[in-house]
């Protein structure tokens, strides 16, 4: 009999044409992957890699600091003018009132000679009115003296005449005419006494007026001729002359910097600060810096937040005296605190951070570096305080990522 063949469901052809199917999506799945993730074979020789260490974060920055006298004092002219002469060069120690340079203003020396003899001429007529009120005073004395000299000549005869008349040895005509006189000097007497004292309360106030007018005109005077004096410009106080460069014949607006006298009682530090730390450094922090072997504490005194070139200038002042040998134009490298020490995540410093804001890193596992966000907080001159998105001991491409900056894998070939 015949017997009916099954047949089978998938013989050896359909198997490798399954097996080969298989193979085909598998490189089109790897090709596809591959199209999403750029790879870039990086050298392991030309980029830095650094692991994640856990421990204490220094929360200091270091600082190129400039030595600068503690005072400076600005020279300047009042008085716009061209250099006539110059006395002392750059560098010169000077004492107060050290004559430096004299300026020459034709016009403004002018314009002062004018205004002096015009003053002169109104202090003169002043105290000309000055002189004719004493001239009033001394006439109206004299008059006063004459009345009552009239007066006790005229009380005497009337005193006498009331006697005579009394014993009916004059006439009343006669008594009547001594009565009237000594009425009549009396009355005048009385009118003069209110006249001087009219006139000397007011002589007491013009002479006032001219006394108070004369002394404003005195010192307008005197000013102008301290102006006049003032175009020989001498150290307004005792030090070391710097930044002091005149030229013969150069010119001068009024109050332009002619140079600084550095007063010699101690120095200060001057540094630019990178504007990354703006909000962080504050007045009273303090800061620590080397000097021929030692160690010196300072203090922020001033902060200047106005940034210019990416940095911010602030002033350091010594906790005490001044280091002794220190002088102007010395750089020193001082570390600043900003807080107190904390336990943390720590990444070395690195030009990464440039490429990507601290927002994210290349991590390495298994020879590949892949792309990963983190999250930066503060920053000192050697680390990175990591707050999120990495561990302990992984390890970070903390070099520039400007060759590979767009790409999504590295692999660090060994």
């Amino acid at each position: 009999m015949d017997k009916k063949i099954e047949k089978k469901r998938f013989n050896k052809k359909t198997i490798l044409m399954l097996v080969g199917g298989a193979i085909f999506v598998g490189l089109v799945a790897y090709g596809y992957s591959l199209s999403l993730n750029k790879v870039y074979k990086a050298d392991p020789d030309k980029i830095t890699i650094n692991k994640v260490l856990y421990g204490d974060f220094e929360d200091v920055v270091l600082l190129n600091t400039s030595v600068v006298p503690l005072t400076s004092v600005i020279v300047s002219s009042p008085e716009g003018g061209t250099v006539a002469e110059i006395f002392t060069e750059n560098g010169a120690s000077v004492v107060k009132g050290t004559p430096l340079l004299r300026i020459t203003n034709p016009n403004a020396l002018s314009n002062y000679t004018s205004s002096e003899t015009s003053i002169i001429e109104q202090i003169n007529q002043l105290r000309k009115l000055r002189l004719d009120l004493e001239q009033n005073q001394r006439v109206m004395s004299q008059d006063m003296m004459e009345i009552e000299n009239s007066l006790r000549t005229a009380s005497r005869k009337y005193k006498i005449d009331s006697v005579l008349f009394s014993k009916k040895v004059i006439t009343l005509q006669e008594f009547n005419i001594s009565s009237q006189d000594y009425e009549y000097y009396q009355g005048r007497k009385k009118i003069l006494r209110e006249a001087v004292k009219q006139e000397n309360q007011s002589r007491t106030m013009q002479l006032k007026q001219i006394d108070f007018s004369i002394g404003r005109m005195n010192e307008s005077l005197e000013t102008i001729r301290q102006n006049i004096e003032n175009m020989t410009i001498k150290a307004p106080v005792a030090g070391r002359l710097s930044s002091y460069d005149p030229v013969t014949g150069k010119s001068y607006n009024a109050n332009e910097m002619l140079g600084k006298i550095d007063v010699l009682q101690g120095y200060k530090l001057q540094a630019g600060v990178d504007e990354y730390y703006i909000n962080r450094v504050k007045e009273g922090q303090s800061a620590n810096c080397e000097f021929n072997g030692k160690t010196y504490r300072l203090t922020v005194k001033k902060v200047i937040p106005e940034v210019t070139a990416g940095q911010f200038q602030i002033e350091l002042t010594f906790d005490g005296a001044s280091p002794e040998g220190l002088r102007r134009g010395l750089s020193l490298q001082v570390k600043l605190t900003l807080s107190d020490n904390s336990k943390s995540l720590l990444l070395a410093q690195g030009q990464f951070f440039q490429s990507t804001g601290g927002s994210w890193a290349f991590v390495i596992k298994d020879g590949k570096a892949t792309k990963r966000n983190i999250k930066i907080g503060r920053k000192n001159h050697l680390y990175y305080e990591v707050l999120e998105g990495l561990q302990k001991n992984e390890e970070v491409i903390t070099s520039s990522y400007d060759q590979f900056n767009q790409y999504d894998i590295i692999e660090v070939s060994k």
